[in-house]
């Protein structure tokens, strides 16, 4: 069966692209070129994000801490943790009116039987439980306590009291014992029994752990499962989530002004008088404590909205700033991508939104991603770049500067071989005996054609032939010297010219496999380079400009080389430092000495007379920087560049193919 596809243009709706390594490896590129750490690249792109392929923005933990943060405020801006108790009030203040409502039908009910006894007895009861109402203590506590003793004179009064009696013990179990009650149904007497009992063998079972002991996790879930509607599934998880719920009761305690506390701790005495249940219930809470410092006990919330919370709201409330409290721990903690793995992203999702949870297992699988895909490699507990990585880094430069240059100038610079040892050169000429048959097909036929004229068929002879010109293949030996001083990064310098070393080994890993780059930094002493090192290269934390010992080390390694040398140094400042004779130590002064000059020439003039070319491409070129270059071109008849980090990648590209295309012509003439 042939398969039909139909393609329509973008237009958001559609599923995007999948995220994948190499556009990672873009968005890292200058974070790696100009700190060479790939840990650190990772936790700077875990703060900021990147985009995807598709154009997508993964946003970075900054970002979503912020949103964190905010979602945080917009709760507590908007509640008001006092409704807790608005609510009970009401309640109260509604049985109260029933039960004067009650107490009046009653006198109207003996008046109106006209047996005047019955008025005296009746008139008696109702001023005295009026005046029991009158007195009952402010706070709702007392209230409660004094009418749980009440004699009630309205049925639906009495039942409308032992309904917010009962709700409120189920409240107060919820919040007391970390609303497990929630799943009892009610609080009946036989029920709180059984939670009693089963606090006590969770208890039980967290003395057996720290005696070392292994608890029967598995028979105590068999008796009390019903209790955790989360079925958790080992005793650590059990006591972790419990942890986390008791300790967002206690934030609303905290969160709580001491009157709003004792309250809840007088309706709680009235209600819950259990003394055992109580110690069991307190004793779990000192364990749980214990066991888990940092499950947050001490939070406590400013809330300051005008919106009334109720009970069960409260404890929703409290769960939420809870959650969004560990995540934002986890968030702020997390050094490397692979820490968010951890993330529950169901619940961020609920709480910031589905593209903050997007991004938060984006950002998780950077890591494994990188991994996977060979850029970067676990070594001794750090992530290392791997030489693909290298390559990828150099690739991306080298797009980035080319980029810059106009196509007529440079283009892409792809060598095509025709034969062993020999390059095109794109020119033609007639044939001659002797020479290679290349023949080149459009200009022979167009001979023939301008011979004989137009028609079929285009007979050919021997002098219409044209061949393809070739040009004996050239090899080109250069050392980039790159400048690691200081002054690089104090004058942001730095990245550009690593870029630019980075983008000439990739050029010439790629386009001239033949040829031999070398690398060498300098700063207050040069030091050799192989590729694999370029990207993890930084700046010295020491003043020194020793383009001296840089090239003495260069013209150690081009001695090894045939062909076309050359050294392409980088820098921006004059020499300030250079190898003392017989010493091997460097001498440092600013501003330069006649020594450090005179040492800097004198190693000119060896690479002069073993054929070296020195080009110099200037970064922000003083005064005494440029006498210094003029002297050192005079001795070598080398060139020089004075140019910004913005241009210095166009400088360096056009003027490396251009010495590039010259010896291969001078290798044609010589031929």
């Amino acid at each position: 069966m042939s398969i039909r596809a139909r393609y329509s243009r973008w237009d958001g709706t559609q599923t995007g692209f999948d995220l994948d390594a190499d556009a990672v490896m873009a968005e890292l590129a200058d974070d790696l070129v100009h700190h060479g750490d790939a840990n650190a690249a990772l936790r700077r792109l875990l703060q900021s994000g990147f985009r995807d392929r598709s154009g997508q923005q993964v946003q970075g933990l900054r970002e979503l801490l912020e949103r964190l943060r905010q979602r945080r405020r917009e709760r507590l801006e908007e509640r008001d943790l006092g409704g807790v108790y608005s609510d009970i009030a009401e309640r109260l203040r509604e049985v109260l009116d029933v039960e004067r409502a009650g107490i009046d039908a009653l006198e109207d009910a003996a008046r109106a039987s006209g047996d005047q006894r019955r008025q005296d007895v009746v008139g008696e009861a109702a001023a005295a439980r009026r005046l029991q109402l009158d007195l009952l203590p402010p706070d709702l506590a007392g209230q409660v306590g004094e009418l749980s003793s009440y004699d009630f004179a309205s049925p639906e009064a009495r039942a409308r009291f032992e309904g917010l009696l009962d709700d409120l013990r189920r409240q107060l179990a919820q919040s007391w014992f970390d609303r497990m009650a929630g799943a009892m149904g009610n609080v009946s007497p036989e029920e709180l029994a059984r939670t009693k009992d089963m606090l006590a063998e969770l208890n039980a079972m967290l003395e057996q752990r720290a005696r070392g002991e292994e608890p029967d996790f598995a028979g105590f879930m068999s008796r009390y499962g019903d209790f955790f509607p989360e079925n958790p599934r080992t005793l650590d998880e059990l006591l972790e989530l419990m942890a986390r719920r008791m300790a967002a009761t206690e934030a609303m305690l905290n969160s709580m002004t001491p009157e709003q506390r004792a309250q809840l701790q007088g309706l709680s005495e009235q209600l819950l008088a259990d003394m055992d249940l109580r110690w069991q219930m307190d004793q779990l809470g000192a364990n749980l404590r214990q066991a888990f410092p940092e499950a947050g006990w001490d939070r406590q919330y400013d809330f300051s909205g005008t919106e009334p919370l109720s009970w069960g709201e409260a404890a929703e409330v409290l769960d939420e700033l809870g959650d969004l409290d560990q995540l934002e721990q986890l968030m702020r903690a997390a050094a490397t991508p692979g820490a968010l793995a951890d993330v529950d992203l169901e619940r961020a999702r609920t709480l910031l939104g589905d593209d903050a949870a997007t991004s938060l297992e984006r950002l998780a699988d950077v890591a494994e991603m990188l991994t996977e895909a060979g850029f970067v490699e676990q070594r001794e507990g750090r992530l290392q770049l791997t030489p693909r990585a290298i390559r990828s880094i150099g690739r991306h430069a080298l797009g980035q500067l080319f980029e810059r240059l106009q196509r007529d100038a440079v283009g892409r610079h792809q060598v095509a071989r025709l034969g062993v040892g020999h390059e095109r050169s794109y020119e033609s000429k007639p044939y001659e005996f002797g020479d290679p048959f290349n023949l080149d097909i459009h200009r022979t036929v167009r001979n023939a054609v301008a011979r004989s004229g137009s028609g079929t068929p285009v007979r050919l002879r021997a002098d219409d032939f044209e061949v393809e010109q070739t040009e004996l293949a050239t090899r080109a030996a250069t050392v980039v010297m790159l400048d690691v001083s200081l002054s690089m990064a104090m004058r942001d310098n730095f990245l550009a010219a690593k870029k630019v070393a980075m983008a000439l080994h990739a050029l010439i890993s790629s386009q001239f496999p033949r040829d031999f780059l070398g690398m060498v930094s300098f700063g207050r002493l040069a030091r050799e380079l192989r590729p694999e090192q370029l990207p993890e290269v930084s700046w010295d934390f020491e003043y020194g400009t020793n383009i001296q010992h840089g090239l003495a080390l260069a013209r150690r390694m081009l001695a090894r080389e045939r062909g076309t040398k050359q050294v392409v140094m980088i820098t921006d400042g004059e020499p300030t430092a250079h190898l003392e004779p017989g010493m091997g130590e460097a001498f440092f002064h600013y501003p330069p000495v006649r020594a450090t000059v005179d040492a800097t020439l004198a190693e000119v003039n060896r690479c002069t007379r073993d054929g070296i070319r020195i080009n110099t491409f200037m970064l922000d070129a003083t005064e005494h920087l440029q006498q210094f270059v003029e002297q050192l071109t005079r001795l070598n008849r080398g060139r020089a560049f004075f140019t910004t980090p913005d241009t210095l990648g166009d400088y360096v590209l056009v003027d490396f193919l251009d010495q590039r295309r010259s010896a291969s012509r001078r290798s044609r003439r010589s031929a």
